[in-house]
Order: C-alpha cells, then structure tokens, then sequence
C-alpha cells in the first residue's frame, strides 16, 4: 500500500469517530427542544399561554448552528457566529409575547441545561473545549436577543410617546378656540357650553398626559395596550366631527347607521382625530364626510375629503413612521398615521386609503364589530 493511501484511510479512520458522534449530537434535536418546551412552559412566566410555533420560535436554528459548531473542522466558531438567529429570537419575543427580558435570559439557560442533561442520557460526553463554545453560544445568543428585544421596545414605546405628544394639541386646540370665544360678548348659554367643553378636554389632557407616562414604563409588545368596552361608535365618531365644527362650522358631515360593539374608544377617539387633522391639512375647501357602516361583523368607517389625491408611490408609504408629505399647507408631523394604522390592527382590524383625482381621497378605518378575540386578555384590560 503506497504513502498516500495509508494517508487517506489515516484520514478517513481519523475522521470516522468525531463525525459519528457529531451526528449523533444532531439527533439529539428534538429531545432537547422537547425537554426544552416543557421546562419553560413550567418555569418562564407567560410561557404556558404561548402556542408551541410561538414558544419553539427560532430555537431549531438555533440547535442547528450549535451542533455545527461542536462539529470538528467545521467553521461555524459558535451558534450565534455568521448568524442573526439569536437577534431573530429577540425580536419575535418582543412582537409576540409579554415578556420582559429575564424570561429571554431563562430561555436561554435553560436551554443550555436541557442540551446538557440530554446529551448525558444519550452517551455523549461534553468535554471541556464543547462547553467552551456552548457557553460561548448562550451568551452572546443572549446578548444579541436582548439587544434586538430591547429595541424593538424602545422604538415601540418612542412611537406610542411621539403619537400621545402629537395627539395632545388637539384638546389643546378645543380649550385655546373655547377661551377665545369666551373672550367676545356671547349669551349665557353659549358660556355654558364652551366652559364644559373646556372643562370636559382638560380632563381628556390630562388622561393622555397619564397615558403618557404609563407608555415610557411600557413592557408588553408592539400593539397598543387597549382597555375595551361596550358602546355606539356613531355618537363618538359626532362628537369628534363636532370639534372639527366649534373651529370651522359644518366642515364634517356624519352619516350612516349605529354600530354597537366593543372596542377601545379613547384609541378610536385619537385615531377619528388624526384622520379629520390629516383631512383638514390636504384636502380642499369641501365639507368633509364620514361614513359609519356594518357589514359581516365588521364596522366600517370612511373619512374622506376632496382636493389633490395622493399619488401611488406616496400611498405605499404613507403609514410609514415620522414620513412626512409637505404639500399642504400645514406639514404633518408624520405621526398620526402610522398611529392610526397602529390602532386598527391592535384591534385586529386594518386601515386602508384610497384616493384618485376622480373621487377624492378616503381612508376606509376597518375593525371587527367584536375585537375581544383578537386582543390578547393576558396584556391588554378589559372593562
């Protein structure tokens, strides 16, 4: 036998026991993940109310990328190297879950816990240089998720404190028109009513200014928190048009049918505002209309105004987030739509436009008659 063939099969006999035991380690996957769901589900506060594709999550990947990294020769130096898996991870718990970032560390843990304890029972001994790079792996896994986590967070809570600030000028503006009227010579009545008016959204300021301040503490997930309740959306969506009146008299027009169901009304209040601000700010002199409608257990409101129609490239990206379209005469803050859109889906619904030269522009406001199912009981409260 020449040199170079009891080279390879020096090789091949070199290489035949680690390659075993690295397959035997990628067998290992299930029993790890499956000992590894029942020990959070019991362990991770919030985790029994997870579905398992929510629970499991990235963890496969994450399983995988290990198992390569404890195999000899190959170049993956841990799980999280050349891989955003873990930052995956972080994001997803923030979108889907309640929890805060000590239950992603324990996730992690005890991850770590149940790759060992299984890789015990099925024969493999992790030796010094594997736990080098499992630990490697947990920690910077958890680094990396937590950083997206928190992110996501922060983001969500700089939206929802950008949009409460954005919301707060227009009960600002009812008290600033209400005392300058009280300023010119009126009947008693009519003092009556601009005092109440006053009074009545000084007490909504100070409700969004609580808001406020309950939103930088905030820890749950990307949608809004709701507090729900039963009532007719038609006397609401008249009674925010009547503040766009008291300013400039019968520029809304409302119409349509009662709609009783349960939804959040001080979200749908800010998100009616926003819409008739955006309204107000590019549509033309023309009144503007509102339309409350029923239809297959959906409520339907339209709010819709005359003037220049917003091109296709804008209405792709309108709800983007701080977007601003400075055509009209008052720039938008580029707040109150992605606010709205932000409000119809927490409550399992949708926010469309539409809009032509023909027909004007609409925004189609689209929410379950009955939102409860689709508004997690665990983190949002219902009255």
């Amino acid at each position: 036998m020449s040199n170079t063939t009891h080279h390879h099969a020096d090789r091949r006999a070199a290489a035949g026991p680690p390659l075993a035991r690295a397959q035997r380690i990628f067998a290992m996957r299930d029993a790890v993940l499956t000992a590894w769901e029942d020990r959070v589900r019991a362990c991770v506060r919030g985790a029994d109310q997870l579905l398992t594709p929510i629970l499991i999550n990235t963890l496969p990947a994450f399983f995988d990328n290990l198992a390569e990294a404890l195999t000899p020769g190959h170049p993956r130096e841990n799980a999280a190297s050349n891989s955003n898996v873990p930052a995956v991870h972080g994001n997803e718990r923030a979108r889907m879950t309640n929890y805060g970032p000590e239950q992603v560390i324990q996730e992690y843990q005890i991850f770590r816990d149940c790759f060992a304890a299984v890789a015990h029972e099925s024969g493999i001994t992790l030796r010094r240089k594997d736990w080098c790079v499992i630990n490697e792996s947990i920690d910077v896994g958890i680094r990396e998720s937590i950083r997206e986590f928190t992110s996501m967070h922060e983001g969500f809570r700089r939206r929802i404190a950008a949009g409460l600030s954005h919301d707060m000028r227009n009960p600002l503006a009812v008290i600033s028109t209400s005392a300058q009227l009280l300023l010119r010579p009126a009947e008693p009545e009519r003092v009556a009513v601009l005092a109440h008016k006053i009074a009545e959204h000084s007490k909504r300021l100070d409700s969004m200014i609580e808001e406020l301040l309950d939103t930088l503490s905030y820890h749950q997930g990307q949608q809004l928190p709701l507090v729900l309740s039963q009532f007719d959306v038609l006397p609401l969506v008249r009674a925010v048009a009547s503040q766009v009146n008291l300013q400039r008299p019968d520029k809304c027009i409302v119409n349509g049918q009662s709609v009783v169901g349960w939804w959040c009304e001080n979200s749908l209040r800010r998100a009616l505002e926003n819409l008739l601000s955006n309204a107000l700010k590019y549509g033309d002199d023309a009144a503007i209309g509102l339309h409350v409608e029923q239809t297959h257990e959906r409520m339907i409101i339209t709010v819709h105004n005359g003037g220049h129609p917003i091109a296709p490239e804008q209405a792709e990206r309108i709800f983007d987030y701080l977007r601003r379209e400075n055509h009209g005469p008052a720039p938008g803050w580029g707040i109150g739509l992605p606010f709205v859109q932000n409000v119809a889906e927490s409550h399992g619904g949708s926010i469309a436009v539409d809009s032509s030269p023909e027909t004007g522009t609409s925004f189609i406001f689209d929410l379950p008659v009955d939102c409860r199912p689709f508004v997690h009981p665990a983190d949002f409260p219902i009255n």
